[in-house]
């Protein structure tokens, strides 16, 4: 009896096993062997945040080019084996922080969320996920003789991460 009780253990974790287990939130499968060039046009954006698309549209460029090995092309042209497209569906700022004495903002987060969807040139989906969600800190100064707007460099620091997230999940085929 002892063997069988083994036996239905090691089948209970096994199931159990089988059915955990981490996944973001896009669908993707390997890349096909036969892309080689990648059209990433200018990404469009819902938001009212001066050129938020314009951040993130050179920074996926910039983590394209450094990490692989993929022609990039600017336009969706019918030189591209695969498109990458991307929408910001909204981008704000909020305060995070407070100081006790003055009630100032003392601290901001930035948040944007991005839609990406990558197709070949049959308009087969390679890489998806409608649901990107990034965020960032940032300082705000309260000394006015010596202000510096921290708010561009954080959306700077958000567009990098967004990229560099972005082609992972692309090349590990999340």
């Amino acid at each position: 009896m002892t063997t069988a009780w083994a036996a239905a253990v090691v089948l209970a974790a096994s199931l159990a096993a089988s059915g955990c287990g981490y996944h973001t939130a896009g669908n993707a499968i390997e890349l096909p062997q036969n892309i080689h060039t990648v059209a990433i046009p200018g990404f469009v954006s819902h938001s009212q945040t001066f050129r938020i698309e314009q951040l993130l549209t050179d920074a996926v460029v910039r983590e394209f080019n450094a990490r692989t090995q993929y022609h990039v092309l600017h336009e969706a042209t019918s030189d591209a084996d695969a498109v990458l497209r991307a929408t910001v569906l909204s981008a704000s700022a909020s305060p995070l922080a407070y100081d006790s004495v003055t009630g100032r903002a003392v601290s901001a987060l930035v948040t944007v969320s991005i839609q990406v969807k990558l197709t070949d040139r049959q308009g087969k989906v390679l890489f998806e996920n409608p649901s990107y969600l990034f965020h960032e800190q940032y300082e705000i100064s309260s000394d006015l003789p010596s202000f510096f707007q921290e708010d561009s460099p954080a959306v700077d620091r958000l567009s990098r991460d967004f990229a560099r997230t972005l082609v992972a999940n692309i090349l590990e085929a999340y």
